[in-house]
Order: structure tokens, then sequence, then C-alpha cells
């Protein structure tokens, strides 16, 4: 019951929301749009298979490495197709070999797939792959800042067993710090010995042991050191990773998200916890969406983890996309977690269960010191009780922490809410980044979310005054490679104002902003709600906070341009289209007219006799996303019709329609030529003026007398086909005025009056024959 109420509730979320258009991208760019106006670059390789599997962005030394299948790259940040390094890293001699003795998939597995690219110190990365599951690692040599060197000696190579996984598609989560490699991975050749493992540098190898306690078939998203204060050696790293939780009761399937941290200086027990971690922990992170009675509805599977970094490095942002997938619908949600929350649950009270016939409760009995969980410290030393390291920790101390890893109190995002919700998209949510951008009315975080066709959402979340609600709003949808694809690496660089986004098919490089593309006018500029952009006077331009120039409009949290752009002048908008389009009396005519911001909506007016009026809607006359459609035309419906848009309370005109109704007779006439060998005086002489101004563009002085190098009557038959509806105006167009295709259908032209001559000569010899009408002549949309 618990299941259904909630899932009932999460419904009538997704309904709201899905009603609204600030949910609908604002603007959407194609692949070929972004290129073309230099926003998108992509790289796939020297060989165009990347197989892209590691990604490191090197903002201070401008360069991005990248880890693929056998191989890796050195690319200069700016123009990604730029100066390119590579170094060809193949599996050791056999270890190929092996691996397809032992089953796997030689394309797919039983390569080296590079899976981790760190920073090891100034003239160094460490590099480690999968080497045909026998995973290693070696030091590739990367200069100074300011060199573009990229070398590796074949021959240092090193086991990489603890610091990747073997398989190349498990998931896994690894942070370099002082010298120490700290993963979160599976380190076995099956996949099931699931740990926590410090590596390298000068201390012992430390895992976690081998209990479902601890950890419980988990997928580790992120890892990251945070510290606590200024003294370093209460630094702790944190893993954000979710697992099949044993806190659920009977439910053992139940997937929870945990955060779970280690102090950096953990070398185990003397006689307990022996190279064991000491001082792990962990606590449940939670993104609901709160509904009556208490009951939320959960999103358990975390997909991204990223840290929004401030001026103090002790508290981050942290936001997090989580998932809930099941047979009936797909949703996810970000939430955004403060560290002084997730440190209020690991100083609170332990989980605690007294036996397998007992419920989880929180853990009132008396908590060894020092309190399990804590790094040894200035801190945690106290006169008389000093801990050099974790080996001088009592034993009761490491008994009660491999019997209690589990905090009571979950953490909760900020504002107890996501920030935002998505449900039955077509498309899943795979990473995000976040950025923290000054605007004119305040502080805005605008992230940026890749999907698994390819593309990149462009978002912020407003709060809406004093009330915990927030106000999603989709900028930009980017659709940054050719075909669909899952982008399975996303990085952000501050300084460079770009993305870097990875894909199987390659990595592109983004510019996180391009105001030009939003219009040419304030009202643009501002309906945008872009912290990035604002009106400079002159045009929609980056904003530069602190910045001399006084003539600066932008509206974030209202997009109101009658306000912002009160002194400008709203006709300076993109000129008016104004065009004519033909319908058949009696059939189906559409008026196309799409208004640049999908959130816009769209207002239908008619004119006659200098009035305007609004057009009346029916099952006759119907309005769709993409134009107003006429399923009977007839023949008062002739006129001019003005298509509005309306947004934030800002309406512009966009376009301006001529309707002409062909009426039925002319139709008849037009029709009765087919096997007619006399032709009316109308169409008769198609060089005649008559035959001119019935034409649907005005094009004929320039490409000479149209009417002798088309198959007229089937073009007519087309243009009111009901095939043919949605675009009447746009196919007459392509087929009469195109000067290409009129070169392309001049041989036809000829073959066309060799038949009609042949006919007439036919018809000429059995003049008693009876003329036959067309079967066809377009049917009505019912």
């Amino acid at each position: 019951m618990r299941g259904f109420v909630s899932f009932s509730i999460l419904l009538a979320l997704l309904a709201s929301c899905s009603s609204s258009k600030l949910n609908v991208p604002r603007l959407r760019l194609s692949y070929k749009e972004l290129l073309s106006t230099n926003r998108s670059s992509i790289f796939s390789g020297h060989h165009g298979q990347l197989s892209l599997s590691a990604v490191y962005l090197d903002e201070y030394r401008d360069r991005l490495f990248l880890g693929g299948k056998d191989v890796m790259y050195s690319l200069l940040l700016g123009p990604i197709r730029s100066e390119s390094k590579e170094i060809y890293w193949p599996p050791l001699p056999g270890d190929r070999e092996d691996c397809i003795q032992r089953g796997k998939e030689p394309q797919t597995e039983c390569a080296n797939f590079v899976r981790l690219l760190q920073p090891y110190n100034r003239t160094h990365l460490l590099a480690c792959g999968t080497g045909a599951f026998h995973p290693m690692c070696s030091f590739i040599y990367v200069g100074h800042r300011g060199e573009h060197v990229f070398t590796m000696d074949p021959k240092n190579v090193e086991n990489g067993r603890g610091k990747v996984p073997h398989d190349p598609s498990h998931p896994f989560a690894s942070t370099f710090s002082g010298g120490e490699l700290f993963t979160g991975l599976t380190a076995d050749f099956l996949g099931r010995d699931s740990v926590i493992f410090r590596s390298m540098g000068g201390r012992s190898t430390m895992r976690t042991e081998t209990d479902h306690k601890i950890l419980h078939d988990p997928k580790f998203v992120a890892a990251h050191l945070i510290p606590d204060n200024d003294d370093r050696d209460n630094d702790k790293v944190y893993f954000f990773f979710t697992e099949k939780a044993t806190d659920a009761g009977d439910r053992e399937e139940t997937i929870h998200t945990r955060v779970g941290r280690v102090c950096a200086n953990d070398i185990g027990g003397q006689r307990v916890l022996v190279n064991k971690w000491s001082t792990f922990i962990k606590a449940r992170l939670v993104c609901s969406v709160p509904g009556p009675h208490g009951i939320d509805t959960h999103f358990n599977q975390l997909e991204d983890v990223f840290l929004l970094r401030t001026k103090d490095e002790r508290n981050p942002d942290i936001y997090a996309i989580f998932s809930t997938i099941s047979n009936v619908f797909q949703g996810f949600a970000v939430c955004v977690y403060r560290m002084a929350d997730i440190r209020e649950a690991f100083n609170g009270p332990f989980a605690h269960k007294e036996g397998p016939d007992y419920q989880w409760g929180a853990y009132d009995g008396r908590v060894p010191y020092p309190r399990p969980g804590v790094c040894p410290s200035k801190i945690t030393n106290q006169p008389g009780r000093e801990f050099g390291s974790t080996k001088d920790f009592p034993d009761s101390v490491l008994q009660f922490a491999r019997s209690h890893p589990l905090m009571w109190r979950p953490v909760h995002p900020a504002l107890r809410q996501p920030v935002l919700v998505k449900a039955n998209v077509p498309y899943k949510l795979k990473q995000i980044v976040v950025d923290r951008v000054e605007a004119e009315d305040g502080q805005y975080d605008i992230m940026f979310i890749s999907t698994d066709i390819g593309s990149v959402l462009k978002v912020i979340a407003l709060h809406s005054g004093n009330t915990l609600e927030t106000e999603e709003v989709t900028l930009e949808e980017l659709q940054v490679f050719k075909v669909p694809t899952s982008i399975t690496s996303l990085d952000i660089s501050v300084k460079r104002q770009a993305l870097y986004v990875g894909s199987p098919a390659g990595v592109a490089q983004v510019k996180l902003h391009r105001c030009e593309t939003y219009g040419k006018a304030c009202a643009e500029c501002c309906l945008a709600r872009d912290p990035y952009c604002a009106w400079d006077g002159s045009s929609c331009a980056r904003y530069v906070p602190n910045s001399k120039r006084r003539y600066r409009r932008q509206d974030i949290r209202h997009g109101n341009p009658v306000l912002q752009c009160l002194d400008q002048n709203f006709s300076d908008l993109e000129e008016i289209e104004e065009r004519v389009v033909y319908g058949a009396e009696n059939n189906s005519t559409f008026l196309e007219c799409v208004p640049r911001s999908p959130q816009a909506a769209v207002i239908w007016f008619t004119q006659r006799d200098e009035r305007k009026e609004e057009v009346k809607l029916d099952d006759r006359v119907m309005s769709t996303d993409q134009g107003l459609l006429f399923r009977h035309l007839l023949n008062q419906d002739a006129g001019i019709y003005i298509c509005r848009s309306r947004e934030y309370g800002f309406t512009q005109t966009l376009t301006r329609i001529t309707l002409e109704v062909l009426q039925g007779d002319t139709l008849d006439e037009l029709v009765g030529q087919r096997e007619n060998p006399g032709l009316s005086d109308l169409f008769k002489d198609r060089s005649g003026a008559a035959y001119r101004s019935w034409m649907p563009c005005n094009s004929f002085g320039r490409l000479g007398p149209i009417g002798q190098s088309r198959m007229w009557f089937k073009d007519i038959m087309q243009m009111i086909g009901p095939s043919n509806l949605p675009h009447v105006e746009e196919y007459c167009e392509r087929m009469w005025c195109n000067e290409k295709l009129r070169r392309k259908h001049k041989g036809m032209v000829e073959k066309y009056r060799q038949a009609q001559e042949s006919a007439r000569k036919a018809r000429s010899k059995s003049s008693g024959e009876r003329n036959r009408t067309p079967r066809d002549l377009g049917g009505r949309v019912q």
C-alpha cells in the first residue's frame, strides 16, 4: 500500500511538472547549429574510434587528457581539433590471448581500456588500464606548464590490481591525494570482491573487510577528499555509492544510496582490523519528493555526483543525480546536499539491531572513546589520552566500528526536496556539472546535465521567495553529437568557459554560452533568462560582474521584457515574415508558425477591413504546435492571418500570412486538362499575365517561364493532396521556384512534351473517346 500511495504521489507531481512550459527547453540547438555557430568542436581520435573510457581536465597545464581502448591522447585546450599527441598502450604480451581463453569478448573486453588518469606530481600522470583483465598502471611524462610533451616508458609498467577494475564495464571511483590513491571498486577477476582500497604512498595498503554489513554489492560513483578543518590529520575521503540495503527490513533487495568516509591517515588496528579500515562509517543519502501524511517518493539509484567547490574548501555543495526505474515509469531527480548536514549525520547516533528478529533503531548505549569514525589528530587527543595513530585505538573502539558501520539518521537534501524532477522523458540523465554565476539580481547555480542520447540540458532552479518551492527553468538543450549516443563523462572548465563532453563517439568541447544566439533585441535577451547573458544596449552579450557599463538589462527571476526593455522599440525585433499561402476549397490547408521558444504560446488573429479578431477554434479550425490547420477550407476563410507569440506577458508578431482560396470551378478547370488537348485560356499560355498572377511565387522573371520547366498538373495534384498538407507552400517553393531542381528536371520536361504530342495524335484518331476525370483530388484530414 505504501508503494502504491508513493507512486500515486509521484504521478501527480509529474503531471503538474509536465504541464509547465518551463520544463521545455527555451532554445534547442542541433548538432549542425552548434558546429555552424562555432560553439562546439569534436575530437574522435586519430583513427575515428576513440572508445573513450577516462578523462582528466588539467586546467593548470591547459590540457585535456583522454584514455580509450589501447590508446591515450593529450589535447591542448582551445579548439579541440588543435594539436594532439597519442600514446599507443596495448595489453602486455600474452594477456590478450589469456583473456580470450577465459571466455571474454575479444573486442569489448580483451583490450587495455584506460580507466584512470590522475595527476601524480608536477611532471607526471598516473594512468591505469584494464590490460585485458590484467590491470596495469604506468607513469606518463607530461612535462612542465607551457610544454606539450606526452611520453611513456612501455617497460615501466606496474600491477594495477586494486587501482582499477578488471572488467571495463564495472563502475569504480577514485581520488588521488598526498601520493596515495583511494579507490572504491571490485578488485577481483569475477567482480565479486567489492572494496575500498588505499594504495601507493608510504603507508600500508588498506582495504575494507569482506562483510555485507560494510559493503553489500556496491556501485561506486564518486570519491573526494574533503577536509574538516585546518588540521590535515583530520582529512577524510568521502565515497558516494549505492548498495543493497541490509537496513531495509524484509526488503533485502532494496537499493539505498550511501555516503561513506574513511580517515586519510587510517592505518588499521594493532590486533583487530589489521590493515583494514578502522574509521569507515556510512550514512544514507535521501533524495525524495515529499508527499501527504509523511509518505515520500524516493529516488534511490545514484547516477552521478558533482562537488561545487566554494571559497571554503571544507564546505562544498554536493549535487547528485538520482533515478528510479520500473516497468511503469522512469524518473530522475537532482538533489543538493550541504556538508554540514552530512557531518551532522556522522556525529549522530549509530544504527543498531539487537538480533535477526529485531527492528533497526538508534543505538542508545555507551559509545567508546575515541568515537568510532574520528581520526587520530590534535582534536581527538586529550591530556593523558593521546593517540598517535589508529593502531593506538583501544580494541573496544575497533570492535564497535566493525559492528556499527551505519549511522541511524539519513542525510536529507537542502530544502528537504529535489531542485529538479523529470519523469517519463525520452532520455536518461547521466552526469552533472554546475557553474555558480553572478548575475544582476543575485547568484545562480547553472546545471549542465548530460543524457544517454547525446544531448546536454542547461538548467537553473529558482527559489520562489521564502517558500521551499523551486522553479525549474530549462534554458537550452544542446544536441552535442550527431547521432544518439550515451554521454559517459562531463567536465567543466570555468577558466575556459567550456564543457568537455565525452562519449564513445569522441569528446566535444562546447561553450557554456553564446548570448547572440538568443536574438538581436532587448526583449529576446531578457526572455532568455540566462545568467551568463544581458542586454548591453546594442546586443545580447556576456554579463560581466562589476563592469563599468551601466546600461545592462537582465531579469533572471522573472524574465519580464516589458519592464527591462521599456525604452526599447519592440518593433525592432527581427522583421516580420510575410508570405502567401494557397489552399483548395473543400480541402485541408496548413498555416505554419513555430515560435523560436517552445515556452511561448501562439495566438492567431485574422485581419479584415483593418479589424483584428482572434481566430475562433473548433473542430474545423485547429491550432497545433506547428501552426493553424484548416481541416475543411471554405471560401470565406480567405484573408490575412497574423501569428503572435506570448511569453511571460510579452507579445510579438511572428508572421503575417495571406491565405488565398482556390475555388472549386478553378480546380475543375485545371483538372479538366489532364487528358484534354485544349487548355483553358488561363493556363494555355503559361507566359501570360493571368498565369503569372496565379503562380505561388514571384520568381517568374528570374527563372524564366516556369510553366515550361515543370509538369504543372502533377505539381498541382501533389500540392493539394493530403500527404503534403502541412507543407503546401514549402512544396510549391521547392518544386516551382528552385533553380537547381529546374535544371534537374529539364530532361524530364522534354519527355513530357513528347508524351503529350503522342497522346494528342492518338486522341485525334479517336475523337469519340470520352474524357476521364481524375480519381484522386487529395483527401481531407478527418
